[in-house]
């Protein structure tokens, strides 16, 4: 029988690959080899399970394999680790084998499996498979977090408490008299400091394209422009330094704002995420609340917010805000720009009369807005 699968993987291997690159059968391809990992890990785990390895010396499978197979060791661990938790989870097993799933969501959902939540798992284990079987792998991993969240409440603020206890920043001098440093923080803190950052470094950037257009007397390419993506988020870092010791004594912090979405169905029946669609533990917000802004978002369905807003040439205000909560991300199937990257678009354009409202208002990320504008290949 491997013979058999050789023998296909062969010809496969000797047809010109411009009859393989055609959409249908890249999708394909990788279907099937998803499958084929899902054969060889639930061997991988029995052998493992039968110790195998051992007359050889070995101390562990995934030793024997990383020798035999030439695979770092840490490939090794997860493939059997994937072997052994597939005995507990037999809808995602035979979801996995016939392609309507990848390892990617076995993992996850072993991940999510533990003492506390094996029960809930075992009940709802296949409306989760169901789940990742036609969404989205970013979406699905959300609803995922949010079946943690109710399935396992007290865990998850621990898992909280330790991201924050975790949080560190270091930095030191290199001989050479530069600075290194990384730093780790948890995902409220981070956003906070990721979103200004991103912010100084896109002025930087419409700096650097200014100076250079007028020095080439057109628009530059990116290869142009006086500094290289990494030389301006590292200049940015600075700014933001140089920023903050030139504040003004008493000015006054930026508070961060939290939307409350009341009526929204989600997969797990409630929302607490950041604007980005990180999803937090609902304790993460405490030490934030008493500074923040709280702004509730009422919908009266699962895809429309009560709308509150006034016929416009453009999207503001609340009529935006309605758009925003309630999309989330750019429209575009093939894309996933979060609502902080993306415009507000006339689904009927106003052009043709359409009314700035609601519901003719999507989120696009600007390729996408100007995209549908471009005419065709």
């Amino acid at each position: 029988m491997i013979g058999e699968l050789a023998g296909a993987i062969d010809a496969l291997a000797a047809v010109d690959v411009s009859v393989l690159a055609d959409s249908d059968s890249v999708v394909e391809l990788f279907r099937q080899l998803s499958r084929l990992e899902a054969v060889a890990v639930r061997a991988a785990g029995l052998w493992d399970a039968n110790r195998e390895w051992a007359p050889a010396g070995a101390k562990s499978g995934a030793q024997w394999l990383a020798t035999e197979t030439r695979l770092p060791k840490q490939a090794c661990h997860r493939r059997l680790r994937l072997g052994r938790e597939l005995r507990t989870l037999p809808v995602a097993e035979a979801a996995w084998l016939c392609g309507a799933i990848d390892g990617a969501h076995v993992s996850a959902l072993a991940a999510e499996r533990n003492d506390v939540t094996a029960e809930a798992m075992a009940r709802d284990e296949a409306l989760l498979v169901s789940q990742a079987s036609h969404l989205r792998y970013a979406t699905w991993h959300r609803s995922l977090t949010y079946w943690r969240q109710l399935a396992d409440p007290d865990g998850v603020e621990v898992d909280a408490e330790r991201l924050y206890a975790d949080r560190q920043a270091n930095v030191a001098q290199t001989f050479g008299g530069a600075w290194h440093g990384d730093f780790l923080l948890d995902p409220i803190g981070g956003t906070v400091f990721s979103n200004e950052w991103r912010r100084i470094e896109d002025e930087l950037f419409q700096l650097d394209w200014t100076t250079a257009k007028e020095r080439l007397g057109r628009d530059p390419a990116l290869a142009e422009l006086d500094r290289t993506p990494a030389q301006r988020r590292a200049d940015a870092l600075v700014e933001m330094g140089v920023r903050a010791r030139t504040a003004p004594r008493n000015g006054k912090r930026p508070a961060p704002l939290f939307s409350v979405l009341v009526g929204y169905e989600t997969f797990a029946g409630r929302i607490c995420e950041l604007a980005d669609q990180t999803p937090v533990r609902p304790g993460s917000l405490l030490p934030w609340l008493d500074d923040a802004y709280i702004e509730r978002v009422v919908f009266d369905g699962p895809s429309r917010v009560i709308d509150v807003g006034v016929t416009r040439r453009f999207f503001t205000g609340a009529t935006k805000t309605a758009v925003s909560r309630r999309d989330r991300e750019c429209y575009h199937p093939m894309c996933d720009v979060p609502a902080e990257g993306c415009e507000t678009d006339h689904i009927e354009p106003s052009a043709a009369g359409g009314i700035t409202r609601q519901d003719n208002g999507r989120l696009a990320c600007g390729f996408h807005n100007r995209h549908r504008n471009r005419p065709p290949p």
